[in-house]
């Protein structure tokens, strides 16, 4: 078995970079990001964007689901540990009051053609709760003929009943979370997990016909070395998933209070980060994987490399996509909805959102709306966050304004086109590969809310 260990002479002239310019920035999955969100817009403001949307045009589906069956410690998402079966079709209950909620209002039953299950942990839900939702939505809305139908999974409370049961009602992309696979790691995270439990989930999606699977791993855990990032990579590529997401570990305590059980003393430092995420990212690369934007990496043939190789890759609440729907409809506590003319959140507190679905109301408790400078410069960053090269001029024109008027924006840029995250060509821009790692700082020029506050993101890496 071959070992990939990056050059400690490019590590260090990264680490020089990282240092630099490694503040706190926005993720980008939506542009303006959510820290803009405000009580202004509310439920009443969702229900008539609902009523305007197009007729005659697709719309994406996603249903959070906020219940796990344990609490892992390193976990930035909105969710909860359960262990009653009753629990969770309480909740399915009331997402299928949701989505009534959302009946009446929607211009007619609109076409889905994309259903992503988040968590939380989605196969925390029975047979039976798959059932219900399954009904409730096919109900409101008609999801297409092949539509995409995804799930985030636990390995460790997954079945191969669940799985059979998910596929006859359409399941054919799923997400498992590996994390990192040494006991060390996992045990300072509170998450314990076996290769053996990961290769036998994936055969049991293989099996049901799930033509894409992804695997979720991370960098700059507590424990974490290059070493053991590196063997957990070794050990699951060797079950050829379609893709795999590589994300930082973003430690925000002050946020997460469940982060606060772990021992800040065993987290690697930035540096020890930066070989971490280039060592499996070299690996991967070795392996036959494309890189896609940011974090996540692809087989050649998944449609997210050709996406990415025709300028065809979004980016959304969910990370990289090549869903093309311009409204996603958010459904269950804290889900975010993206419609044309805005952004809007569920209340995130579950008693918050259970309490207005059972008042008839819609959860929305805060969102944005669009201005037509949010729209120009969202493009510009999404195309920033996925091709890592825009053409400001082109992206200009599309919204009726003259690139030139970013002057100040690309003159911001100049030192880093200078230590080389960057090149500037009149009004195109390309990331380099060394700028790749710090995309998200590249594209803070562009966002006007911006102003670095020390607590409200994680850092770049």
């Amino acid at each position: 078995m071959s070992v990939v260990v990056p050059l400690k002479a490019h590590t260090s002239a990264l680490m020089a970079l990282v240092d630099k310019y490694d503040g706190r920035v926005p993720r980008y999955t939506s542009y303006p990001t959510a820290v803009q969100f405000t009580p202004e817009v509310d439920a009443e403001t969702y229900g008539r964007w609902l009523s305007e949307l197009p007729a005659d045009e697709a719309v994406s589906l996603y249903v959070h689901v906020p219940l796990c069956a344990r609490l892992c410690w390193y976990c930035g998402c909105n969710t909860r540990a359960v262990n009653r079966p009753e629990a969770v079709s309480d909740y399915v209950t009331h997402l299928v009051q949701e989505l009534a909620l959302a009946e009446p209002v929607l211009p007619g039953r609109l076409r889905a053609s994309a259903l992503h299950l988040g968590g939380g942990t989605p196969n925390m839900l029975s047979r039976e709760d798959m059932r219900v939702l399954f009904e409730a939505v096919r109900h409101v809305f008609r999801l297409e003929a092949g539509a995409e139908i995804a799930a985030e999974l636990d390995p460790a409370v997954l079945t191969e009943d669940w799985v059979k049961a998910a596929a006859y009602h359409g399941l054919n992309r799923a997400s498992l979370g590996v994390q990192n696979l040494s006991p060390n790691v996992q045990a300072a995270v509170n998450r314990p997990e076996r290769f053996e439990d990961i290769a036998r989930c994936v055969g049991w999606l293989r099996a049901a016909g799930v033509r894409s699977v992804n695997l979720d791993l991370m960098y700059g855990l507590p424990e974490q070395t290059v070493a053991n990032t590196l063997s957990t990579v070794h050990q699951v590529i060797a079950l050829r998933p379609e893709r795999i997401a590589l994300f930082g570990y973003a430690h925000v305590p002050w946020m997460k209070a469940h982060q606060q059980l772990i021992d800040e003393k065993a987290l690697p430092g930035p540096a020890e980060r930066l070989e971490q995420s280039e060592a499996a990212a070299e690996l991967l690369a070795m392996e036959g994987y494309v890189r896609i934007g940011l974090d996540h990496f692809a087989l050649p043939g998944d449609e997210l490399a050709i996406a990415q190789a025709e300028g065809r890759l979004h980016r959304n609440f969910q990370g990289y996509t090549t869903d093309t729907a311009g409204t996603l409809l958010g459904f269950g506590a804290s889900a975010i909805s993206s419609l044309p003319q805005g952004f809007t959140q569920n209340n995130a507190q579950e008693l918050g959102w259970r309490k207005a679905v059972n008042e008839g109301r819609a959860p929305v408790v805060r969102g944005v709306a669009l201005s037509e400078d949010d729209r120009w410069r969202g493009e510009i960053i999404e195309r920033l966050m996925c091709d890592l090269q825009v053409d400001l001029a082109q992206v200009s024109a599309r919204h009726g304004r003259d690139w030139r008027t970013l002057e100040a924006e690309v003159a911001g840029l100049a030192p880093m086109t200078r230590d080389g995250l960057l090149t500037i060509e009149g009004p195109k821009l390309f990331v380099t590969e060394t700028g790749r790692l710090l995309v998200r700082t590249i594209c803070a020029a562009f966002d006007a809310y911006y102003a670095p506050e020390a607590q409200r993101h994680s850092k770049a890496l």
